[in-house]
């Protein structure tokens, strides 16, 4: 059980998965990704982003110039996840039409 409660602890959340499918969309800015995601506020996404870096799935740029900018992207070490959200959008693709089918 401890290794599935280390993954939920890192994946978990209603927005995490989310950010990173996101970000591996091509939205690398932090406005790019906020409008990406329906009904995710600034102050939620900026938390969401900070604990995704301390976990290793993303990576945070700074560009100095006029305007700073900063960019966002996902390590190598996200992309291992990709069989796993894979996995979860087939799930609940088949769960959506079992149940609104019956």
């Amino acid at each position: 059980m401890l290794p599935v409660r280390d993954a939920l602890d890192v994946i978990s959340g209603k927005w995490r998965l989310m950010i990173l499918i996101s970000i591996s969309s091509g939205n690398h800015r932090f406005r790019e990704i906020e409008r990406s995601i329906p009904k995710i506020t600034s102050k939620v996404l900026a938390k969401e982003l900070k604990d995704l870096e301390d976990n290793y799935l993303i990576k945070r740029t700074v560009y100095d110039g006029r305007p700073v900018v900063i960019k966002y992207q996902v390590t190598p070490y996200a992309k291992t996840l990709q069989p796993v959200i894979k996995a979860l959008s087939d799930w609940g693709k088949n769960h959506r039409k079992d149940i609104f089918d019956k």
